[in-house]
């Protein structure tokens, strides 16, 4: 991965408490796997920030090397990466994704 690439990604992950690396945008996602993260973000009223690695095939590659993860959506909170689709699904019905916002600090839509 190029060091514009990395830079890109590692600063959408700093400056975004809740990161959705997801096909499409958060209002259109592109795949289903995109619009169930998205979906269970916006029923749990986190505020997030949506990037659509659609637009950028650097980043849609870069992505799956910096999280060491072969599949997008990818969600990144506070700076450490939860999962995918899958994961966050999983811990979504479970109440784990919950706990992981609270215990982060992180605010919800009032």
């Amino acid at each position: 991965m190029d060091q514009q690439t990395n830079e890109l990604i590692k600063k959408e992950i700093e400056n975004n408490d809740v990161c959705l690396f997801m096909k499409g945008t958060p209002d259109a996602p592109q795949c289903g796997f995109s619009m169930a993260v998205s979906n269970i973000l916006k029923i749990l009223e986190v505020n997030f920030k949506g990037v659509n690695v659609l637009e950028n095939q650097n980043l849609r590659e870069g992505i799956k090397k910096y999280s060491d993860w072969p599949t997008i959506p990818q969600l990144y909170v506070k700076n450490e990466f939860i999962g995918g689709c899958d994961i966050v699904k999983e811990m979504y019905e479970n109440g784990e994704l919950k706990k992981v916002f609270d215990s982060k600090n992180i605010s919800f839509k009032s």
